[in-house]
């Protein structure tokens, strides 16, 4: 397992084909709300894919947004997800947040996920809120100085 930062339009289309594939198809997100003006390869956004036996199977991107580290479009391929790769995924992300100055980040997490994150520092704020369909909870965590 290991993951890493995109820098080229070739790996930026494999993470939309996991996001599509994830997203699109399996959860029936319209296509129109899945890819933004953030899915680009300039300063506005880090997106990263994570391997797994040298195959890329999942990605997400960070985002600042108000001084915070936004965690978004975070996915891995059905067959991959029990091998512990989210974390993994958070894991590299709260890293490039940490690497941009920042303290805090937060998620808007599907509500089935809630539990995964509690696990990895993060906290419920708000009420469940649609989004997609979808039922989601905004999540933030502190990062512990070093």
């Amino acid at each position: 397992m290991n993951t890493k930062k995109i820098i080229d339009e070739k790996d930026l289309q494999t993470a939309f084909a996991i996001r599509k594939k994830v997203f699109i198809e399996e959860q029936k997100v319209p296509e129109e709300y899945e890819f933004d003006e953030f899915d680009t390869l300039d300063a506005a956004c880090d997106h990263i894919l994570v391997y797994y036996n040298d195959q890329p199977v999942g990605t997400g991107r960070l985002r600042v947004v108000d001084g915070n580290g936004k965690l978004e479009r975070i996915c891995i391929l059905i067959e991959f997800r029990q091998f512990g790769l989210g974390k993994v995924i958070i894991q590299r992300l709260e890293e490039i947040a940490l690497e941009k100055g920042l303290t805090k980040s937060k998620l808007n997490a599907q509500s089935y996920a809630e539990g995964f994150y509690e696990k990895l520092g993060y906290k419920r704020e708000g009420e469940e809120f649609m989004d997609c369909g979808i039922p989601h909870i905004l999540m933030k965590k502190q990062f512990n100085k070093a």
